[in-house]
């Protein structure tokens, strides 16, 4: 994925010396950056890896669901601060996953954890499972556990 980086910033610093101007122009620069986009698309086959910029993608999905989902909770955790009756049901229970490797494991928790109203409290040391604090175990649940596979499935697309 290096390399077709590498050769797209080629392909732009060429077409802005092939344009022929008296002086830098980062319109051109951008211009012959979107003209090696599709050059690279097209040739991405044949470096035997997916293109560069699905990653790039899937890492932009995965801030936005981070951004949604932590306007999601703090509206939870708001709403339940200025609501004059408080029943909730704080508790633990166990989430197992299935994501692994030296960054995966440890983005889920702190993806989850900047959220408001739950805190993983422990990984397991294999790493395939977390324990999590919830605000409020009876309404929250379900949320959090959506919330976990919408992470992971983005990490997946991210990482792999």
């Amino acid at each position: 994925m290096p390399m077709q980086f590498l050769l797209n910033i080629c392909i732009a610093f060429l077409w802005m010396f092939l344009q022929d101007e008296a002086h830098f122009s980062f319109y051109t620069l951008s211009a012959g950056y979107v003209v090696g986009i599709f050059i690279v698309f097209l040739m991405h086959r044949f470096f035997g890896k997916p293109f560069y910029l699905k990653r790039f993608y899937a890492t932009m999905k995965l801030i936005l669901i981070f951004i949604s989902e932590l306007f999601h909770s703090s509206a939870f955790v708001i709403r339940y601060i200025v609501s004059p009756i408080r029943r909730m049901e704080p508790g633990i229970f166990r989430y197992e996953t299935s994501l692994e490797g030296e960054w995966e494991v440890p983005l889920l928790a702190m993806l989850l954890t900047l959220t408001p109203g739950s805190v993983v409290m422990e990984v397991t040391p294999e790493g395939n499972a977390f324990y999590i604090h919830a605000m409020d175990l009876s309404s929250s649940k379900e949320n959090l556990i959506r919330s976990l596979g919408r992470f992971e499935k983005a990490i997946m697309e991210v990482t792999r």
